[in-house]
């Protein structure tokens, strides 16, 4: 039944909220004034979602706060939307300043290829959404229960067919963008608009929007760099005569779940059928609006468009969509991946202009005095006169280097460290991380801060059986919530209290099949003995070419994952 057709008083709280805020305007304004508390209202904190910020606080400190009876020392997360990732180096530098000026001194390059600045406090929190703006970028809809940051392969200058997605990209995040001015009037201080909230209504949302968060990427084969197969809705480009014909459509992925719930679980999309390149926005936003309609705005864990599509059948799905649309999607044409992950390093396009993708560990950039990354690449932007891309794999391209400044480009690249791809195994290449703790509410373990060190002795692992440079997908997430996309890497880490993870197997490495828990609850002495039995083995017996996730499927080590729905079956036995 559409949520149209259901009473309000059946929807969840958060669905209440949505629906009494006049178009996401809530008490924002009055909470962002009390000088009382370093908090805005609980239920504001559901509506600043929508305006590209999470309120935090830092957990390291809880426990001394409380015993000095003071608050929990409240901030926000706020996310920076880059449809594509593509920005200018005077963006970037508004990014580095604004992140030492107003956050941690830190800048978060995201896995959906945004912008994150943590620690920014409420009083700052204006003035740094209004400076983001005046940047030329924004932070509505970074959040929230609504179409995303919408993914692209981050170089447009690689081909035309590159240059052609990003601008549909660019194109469907525009069209999907909430219309309400609530943004305007809070962070830039325009004026209310006449006539009050009755006269803002969304023309695709409605007044209470998706029923959860939904996403969007654009892959271009052989690459799969966007995870096309885990998003709400997928988009596989299309070639032929050397332009962008259109793009194959996949529906319905999803990472996240919940410990010890089997009525949630990961989901990779369903291919549905192919449109022409003209069609794309009309059908993205048809299949939005059947979201709305009939998501489950009664239980959030159970409302996104993965469950909306397996309670009703991918027949209906198609079916729903062909006859809104008043055409039929053809048949989806043939294509391969053979990649996931970024190729680091100097690329040439076919202009001649040059490429190059830093890797930039789980996305953090930071000085340290090992590796003074936000100053290299503040000093790169400075003199770098083509475009910086953010990778979805948390990681940068600075693209567009013209052959004569490439030297110079070389030359800081060396002088801070950031030339050091080559020094790196393949798996930490290949690797993500969540945040997690210290910021993030909803971690049970550690992830960013802890992925590095573990990987420091998996490499030794790996160099002991001659995998040094064997490309395996490792993700590592501090809750089952799957912001780093662990379900679908050859390895994952999913967190379950302090020091305690999941280890799930045989996801596929361009991103194309779910992994399967192997063991669970592990700590690190016991993950590492698992995977040294299991590298030992692969080193061994794997086959010309078999990639770590076929592998363990093909020894029997976990079984084959099919569909989201059957990703916990037979687990009562571990």
């Amino acid at each position: 039944m559409p949520d149209k057709e259901k009473k309000t008083a059946d929807f969840s709280a958060v669905e209440q909220i949505k629906e009494q805020s006049a178009y996401l305007r809530g008490t924002i304004l009055e909470g962002l004034r009390d000088p009382l508390t370093g908090a805005i209202a609980e239920a504001d904190t559901n509506l600043t979602k929508f305006h590209g910020c999470y309120q935090q606080d830092d957990r390291d400190l809880r426990a001394e706060r409380l015993k000095q009876k003071l608050e929990p020392l409240y901030s926000f997360m706020v996310r920076v939307r880059v449809p594509g990732g593509v920005c200018t180096p005077q963006q970037w530098l508004e990014m580095d300043r604004l992140a030492n000026e107003f956050a941690n001194g830190t800048l978060k390059l995201t896995t959906r290829q945004a912008y994150q600045f943590h620690g920014v406090l409420k009083r700052n929190l204006k003035p740094t959404i209004k400076e983001v703006n005046d940047a030329l970028l924004d932070t509505l809809a970074a959040c929230g229960d609504v179409n995303r940051n919408v993914m692209c392969n981050p170089n447009p200058a690689l081909s035309p067919l590159h240059a052609e997605a990003l601008r549909y990209a660019q194109a469907i995040s525009d069209h999907l963008t909430p219309r309400t001015p609530a943004y305007h009037e809070i962070w830039l201080d325009k004026q209310r608009v006449a006539g009050g909230p009755n006269g803002n209504e969304e023309p695709i949302y409605g007044r209470t929007y998706l029923p959860r968060k939904f996403k969007m990427g654009i892959a271009i084969p052989p690459h799969n760099d966007v995870d096309v197969f885990s998003q709400d809705i997928g988009l596989i480009a299309i070639e032929a005569d050397n332009q962008l014909a259109g793009f194959n459509v996949v529906v319905g992925g999803g990472m996240g779940m919940t410990h010890n719930v089997r009525e949630t679980y990961p989901r990779v999309g369903s291919l549905i059928g192919f449109c022409a390149a003209d069609q794309v926005v009309t059908v993205s936003e048809e299949i939005v609006k059947i979201q709305r309609d009939f998501g489950d705005r009664t239980n959030r864990a159970h409302a996104r468009l993965k469950y909306t599509i397996d309670d009703h059948g991918v027949d209906w799905l198609k079916g729903t969509l062909h006859e809104r649309l008043g055409w039929e999607l053809d048949a989806p044409r043939a294509t391969t991946f053979t990649q996931n992950g970024d190729v680091y390093g100097w690329q040439q396009s076919a202009d001649k202009q040059w490429h190059y993708t830093v890797f930039i560990q789980n996305g953090r950039v930071r000085d340290t005095v090992a590796e003074p990354v936000m100053s290299g690449l503040r000093a790169i932007a400075q003199v770098h006169k083509g475009d910086f891309r953010l990778t979805p794999n948390q990681n940068l391209m600075i693209c567009g280097v013209a052959g004569r400044a490439k030297t110079k480009i070389t030359a800081l690249l060396k002088e801070y460290g950031l030339d050091n791809g080559h020094h790196r195994s393949a798996m930490r290449l290949n690797s993500m991380a969540c945040v997690a703790l210290p910021t993030c509410g909803l971690a049970m373990a550690e992830s960013e801060r802890y992925l590095p060190t573990l990987l420091d002795k998996i490499d030794e692992l790996l160099d002991q059986n001659g995998l040094r440079d064997e490309p395996i997908t490792i993700r590592m997430t501090g809750c089952p919530n799957g912001c780093a996309r662990p379900y679908i890497a050859e390895i994952a880490l999913v967190g379950r209290a302090p020091g305690i993870y999941n280890l799930y197997l045989g996801g596929g490495f361009y991103g194309q099949r779910l992994n399967r828990l192997y063991k669970p609850s592990l700590k690190e002495p016991q993950i590492l003995k698992e995977l040294a039995a299991l590298f030992k083995d692969y080193a061994a017996n794997r086959q010309d070419g078999e990639h770590f996730g076929d592998f363990v499927i093909r020894q029997g080590v976990v079984a084959e994952v099919t569909e989201g729905r059957l990703f916990h079956e037979g687990l009562e036995k571990i």
